[in-house]
């Protein structure tokens, strides 16, 4: 049986969408962040060593990361399913959003969201100014046109395919729907962006994603 390690409001939630849209059986193992580190608690790390999520089991194997996670359902059980035919140009755009998500994509939203806590973070008043006039200067010069080139280039490849690997729905576009959220939800994803939201709702309506959503929890992406 596979089981989950799923904390919540984590990049985890994808996998329970790709289990569902797989309808495959498993068990989730919830854990929850620390409300004041919002980071995820020591338990993990008895699952891996890193103590990140998502991570999953299947009987003595253990598979951590959310592309090898993937990968590591599709050919156990995908039957040809959610994946383009090999050696076609569908598939080498499948694998590079794949991969494109949390090596290129998600590092600047995630820079984002520390400067912002810099800017919102108690600290000594004479230090306040300062380290809130440089988390300033940093999103306005680098991580906001950062963000904003990627989110020009995922509007882009969603004009050349409904999906982001194809005509076709399939695991690259649960990878990518992280990046994509927390874009909307913090990194000025908007009404300029009419294909990438248009993504997300087409997301949003699919029976998979919302009963992963009634299985794993309430699901928000922190601003």
């Amino acid at each position: 049986m596979i089981i989950v390690h799923h904390l919540n409001n984590s990049r985890s939630q994808r996998i329970l969408w790709l289990l569902e849209e797989l309808g495959l059986a498993y068990e989730i193992k919830k854990y929850h962040r620390n409300p004041k580190t919002m980071l995820a608690p020591p338990e993990l790390r008895a699952v891996h060593p890193l103590g990140k999520s998502p991570v999953i089991t299947d009987g003595g194997t253990v598979v951590a990361e959310s592309g090898a996670i993937i990968e590591y359902l599709i050919e156990r059980d995908g039957g040809g399913r959610f994946v383009p035919a090999p050696g076609t140009p569908d598939k080498r755009r499948f694998t590079y959003f794949l991969h494109y998500a949390e090596g290129s994509a998600m590092p600047p939203l995630l820079m984002k969201l520390v400067f912002d806590k810099i800017e919102t973070s108690p600290m000594p008043f004479f230090v306040k100014p300062v380290a809130r006039s440089i988390a300033k200067k940093v999103k306005g010069s680098f991580i906001m046109p950062q963000i904003q080139q990627h989110l020009a280039f995922l509007e882009a490849e969603l004009g050349k395919s409904t999906w982001f690997a194809g005509e076709d729905f399939t695991a690259a576009d649960i990878q990518l729907s992280f990046v994509i959220e927390a874009a909307a939800s913090r990194g000025g994803l908007d009404e300029k962006y009419p294909k990438l939201n248009a993504f997300i709702q087409r997301i949003h309506a699919r029976p998979a994603y919302q009963r992963a959503l009634e299985r794993g929890g309430p699901f928000t992406i922190g601003k």
